[in-house]
């Protein structure tokens, strides 16, 4: 485990190119977006369904 552990440090200080701060920056605003709408894409699909379900209980119902 601590051999595990020691490669990984050296890989990581090594031969992982990270990116520049505003690179970063850029990065985490593209993720951030990327969130909202596939949330918002998940709250309409889930309020579809939601309605579809509930005509269909009320269709049941009557």
């Amino acid at each position: 485990m601590v051999n595990y552990i020691t490669e990984s440090y050296k890989e990581l200080k090594n031969h992982v190119t990270w990116p520049t701060w505003a690179e970063a920056q850029k990065l985490t605003v593209v993720v951030a977006v990327f969130s909202i709408v596939l949330a918002l894409a998940v709250w309409g699909v889930d309020t579809v369904f939601s309605k579809m379900v509930g005509l269909y209980f009320d269709w049941i119902k009557s």
